[in-house]
């Protein structure tokens, strides 16, 4: 090669290497695609709210490490709501106006979540709850999706166990949350479905810190042969404490709000026996071969708990999957547009998630149905997978 060949080779090179610098340069100034999340990381609901946090954090980072989404990274923009209706509200309106975030996934509690739907109902903007209430799905909203199962759900799938177990005349005790007052009101709509009776309803307070007097108003009530505690936070573990302490010989049945280790370990040994119905990544390990949410489960789980040293619960579970079905909205999509990631996630189907296998249409935006919603029973201070 003479001069002049070497000088335009090395023009051609050099042309190049300035391109793919530029590109370089291009894509570390794309704007970050921005997941917005308010969740109750403090306060009375951070049981919920602290693993959440955590799991988005923790595959907001993978996804990143593995390239991003679309070709770019993603920024979690997160508020500690604290399970706080109006702190959720003046987070979600900042998320909105402020940090221009493309979706978002959070509200720990029914309270917190049902105080944004009017906000991102009037802005148009893709929100997946975390919360649990049948309320937040039903009547469908055109912007608002949920990961766990409701409170309808786990009181039919409490009330199959009952059936099989051939307890027919139950006593319910509630709390004074928004779940808490939802979920008593769905056992109440569907109990006659499954040929049960309610007959004892008791309610406790929000800063009750014994519930002796209610408990034994339903054990003294004829006929009784288990009670369901339809509530979450603290309250249930107390309920436990003073079913044992009271000597009440039935069974006991918590809702899902209770699913996770935190539960059993505030209510000590009294938890043994205690069945509830729960997202399968509480047994992921005993799930069969051939379930389709193992792999998903058993995942998640050796991720979380290599990383924060700490117990699984399900609501981290719930975090894992509202991410991932926006992430996965948005690849189906091709953008971030809202309307069109709004739209693939109402087509999300066959997503296989912690909390069971989604299939979302546009009268259905939880896309779960009862066959992965699993009944757990405390034994020797774990969960088991009732069989």
């Amino acid at each position: 090669m003479n001069r002049s060949g070497f000088f335009r080779f090395m023009q051609r090179g050099l042309g190049l290497a300035a391109a793919v610098a530029l590109a370089g340069a291009a894509y570390a100034q794309q704007e970050p695609i921005r997941i917005g999340a308010f969740l109750s990381v403090t306060g009375p609901a951070a049981f919920l709210g602290d693993p959440e946090q955590k799991t988005l954090e923790m595959y907001v980072e993978k996804l990143n490490a593995a390239g991003g989404v679309l070709g770019r990274k993603l920024q979690l923009v997160s508020y500690d709501s604290a399970g706080d209706a109006e702190k959720a509200r003046t987070f979600a309106k900042r998320l909105i106006e402020q940090d221009k975030v493309d979706v978002i996934v959070g509200g720990s509690t029914t309270g917190e979540t049902m105080a944004v739907v009017p906000l991102v109902e009037a802005a148009g903007i893709p929100f997946i709850s975390l919360a649990g209430a049948l309320v937040i799905i039903d009547p469908v909203k055109k912007w608002v999706f949920k990961t766990p199962h409701t409170d309808r759900m786990a009181c039919e799938r409490i009330f199959l166990d009952m059936r099989d177990r051939k307890l027919e005349r139950i006593g319910l005790i509630s709390g004074a949350g928004g779940f808490d007052k939802s979920m008593r009101a769905e056992c109440l709509k569907v109990a006659p479905t499954y040929k049960v009776q309610i007959i004892a309803d008791e309610a406790y307070g929000a800063g009750d810190t014994d519930m002796t007097a209610q408990l034994t108003k339903i054990k003294n009530t004829p006929g009784v042969q288990a009670v369901l505690n339809a509530g979450f936070g603290s309250g249930p573990a107390i309920v436990t404490k003073n079913f044992k302490q009271l000597a009440m010989n039935m069974p006991l049945y918590q809702s899902h709000g209770v699913a996770s280790k935190e539960f059993i370990k505030l209510a000590g040994d009294a938890a043994e026996g205690v069945r509830l119905p729960a997202a399968a990544v509480l047994v992921a390990e005993q799930l069969p071969a051939g379930d389709k949410q193992k792999t998903v489960s058993v995942n998640y789980k050796k991720d979380y708990e290599a990383r924060f040293k700490q117990d699984i619960s399900t609501f981290g579970g719930h975090a894992h999957d509202g991410l991932m079905i926006a992430v996965e909205a948005m690849k189906r999509a091709g953008t971030t547009d809202k309307a069109k990631v709004r739209d693939a996630i109402e087509n999300t189907k066959g997503f296989s998630g912690t909390g069971g296998v989604v299939n979302m249409s546009a009268t259905d935006h939880m896309g779960l149905d009862l066959t992965h919603f699993r009944m757990l029973e405390v034994k020797k201070g774990n969960w088991t997978l009732v069989k």
